[in-house]
């Protein structure tokens, strides 16, 4: 969008919030760069410049805006609803790899080589994947200044950065101040938190319905592992460096987040799939303008705007979830999943409420004895299958996972049919095409809308919605009164 110079200056001169994060605009006159939201008067169209990533913009010189805050915006819809190499690449960015792998390991994880991936990234983004893995640094650096007391030289390795001189030369290109100085910036009343436990905000791009999204999340929660407790969300994690407890309470305007971690360095990772799974970076308008466009579907996009597909912080635990619950009731599938992670799973400490254990890795249940498992033998076989091919690196569902190659990954273990398949895809993979006719929410709503009830007849019908089916889902699935639907209540 950042090459289409007409439609992004009108997005700056009319504040349009809706724009964050797809663009970043320079302004040559002051150095500074701004969200398209930034509450400061416009400056002339001439003095403007637009880059695709913060990061880009950082690297032609420009530092980050003291009002607008352009680092804390959305990220970009781009890398949710595309499967290519780029977006692959930024999910994967997000998630911390570069930090941990550096750029061979990201290339590896997708199979080129660190010069195609240099070359891709700077083409589309203006940047590589060092220079935005040092903006998310910054990023990450500067809500840990801002909002808890530990150490500056922590923080520096906390962020993910090498040296404290790198950190304290990052925080002054980036922020025109010293780490110090940023600290001292935060207004006073505002304690900071205690160091390994953090409060932010997840901004969205409005409108959001939280109903469908923490209901689901809900309605199937794995004791031990989730809960709803006093309006929130809340979720064990487990992080690279150790576990993590995230608790996601929904307002109007933000998603409020704890994340109480065992290791600081974790925290950006814990921010990206926080926000992975509710969803936070969709672009809302775009999916229900054209889910609008079919009559059927506009009663239903009109009465709820905003709903987002509920997904997973952890792609291997929902698959196993899923083949749980093949054929049985959200309840049992609940039990069974329970009973995993009682026997499996790792514990955890979570004195703010009820949760007991991380989900168990493939790596665990490969230990499994399938014939303690109270369900039918073909079921049995399909989880084994699945757990020894997860463990062994066969089937990738991370966020980089080329979703068409996960998909035949799949289809090749025994048990996996579209159900589980496309359920994977919609809420382990991302993909915001995948689409479920068989499932019997979207079936029953088809016969109520008066919409082909076979698969294969809802399936041509549902051309129409693409590339937002995943989206249309939830949509159907509202039309039904499972609880799944319904923001839970205390």
């Amino acid at each position: 969008m950042h090459e289409d110079v007409e439609r992004c200056v009108r997005a700056v001169q009319s504040k349009d919030a809706r724009f964050d994060g797809w663009f970043f605009t320079g302004v040559v006159t002051t150095g500074i760069y701004c969200r398209p939201s930034c509450p400061v008067v416009p400056p002339k169209p001439e003095n403007m410049r637009f880059y695709p990533s913060a990061a880009a913009a950082q690297q032609a010189g420009f530092r980050a805006c003291k009002r607008c805050r352009p680092d804390t915006s959305p990220g970009s819809p781009e890398w949710n609803h595309r499967a290519d190499a780029v977006a692959r690449a930024m999910r994967l960015i997000a998630d911390g790899v570069v930090d941990r792998e550096g750029v061979p390991g990201l290339a590896s994880r997708l199979g080129y080589s660190t010069r195609q991936i240099e070359r891709q990234l700077s083409a589309e983004l203006g940047a590589g994947p060092l220079a935005l893995a040092r903006a998310q640094r910054a990023q990450t650096a500067r809500l840990l200044i801002e909002t808890t007391p530990i150490p500056m030289g922590d923080v520096a390795f906390a962020a993910g950065f090498a040296s404290i001189r790198a950190f304290n030369e990052t925080v002054r290109e980036v922020f025109a101040l010293t780490p110090t100085q940023l600290r001292d910036r935060v207004a006073r009343g505002h304690p900071a938190a205690a160091s390994g436990t953090l409060s932010l905000r997840l901004p969205f791009r409005a409108p959001l319905c939280p109903d469908n999204l923490y209901g689901h999340l809900a309605a199937t929660a794995v004791p031990g592992v989730e809960e709803w407790r006093d309006g929130a969300y809340r979720r064990t994690m487990r992080l690279p460096h150790g576990p993590g407890v995230a608790t996601l309470r929904p307002h109007p305007d933000h998603v409020a987040c704890s994340l109480a971690l065992a290791d600081l360095r974790d925290l950006t990772i814990a921010i990206s799939r926080c926000r992975w799974m509710l969803d936070l970076d969709a672009d809302p308008v775009a999916v229900d303008d054209l889910l609008r466009g079919d009559p059927v579907m506009a009663p239903l996009v009109d009465k709820a705007p905003g709903r987002r597909v509920p997904r997973t912080a952890d792609g291997p635990e929902f698959a196993v979830r899923a083949v749980l619950g093949q054929q049985v009731s959200t309840a049992a599938a609940r039990t069974h999943a329970a009973r995993l992670v009682t026997a499996y799973g790792e514990p955890v400490a979570d004195p703010a409420g009820g949760l007991t254990h991380l989900f168990p890795s493939p790596e665990a249940l490969a230990d499994l004895d399938p014939e303690t498992l109270a369900f039918p033998k073909s079921r049995r076989r399909t989880l084994a299958a699945l757990v020894e091919a997860l463990a062994a690196g066969d089937v990738d569902l991370g966020v980089g996972a080329d979703w068409e190659e996960a998909r035949a990954r799949l289809a090749g273990l025994p048990g996996f049919g579209p159900w589980t398949i496309e359920s994977i895809a919609m809420r382990a993979l991302g993909d915001p095409d995948a689409f479920i006719p068989g499932d019997l929410g979207v079936r029953a709503a088809a016969r109520a809308l008066d919409l082909p009830a076979t698969p294969a007849a809802l399936t041509r019908r549902a051309a129409a919605w693409r590339p937002w089916r995943a989206y249309a889902v939830q949509y159907l699935w509202a039309t039904g009164d499972h609880a799944i639907n319904l923001l839970p209540t205390g």
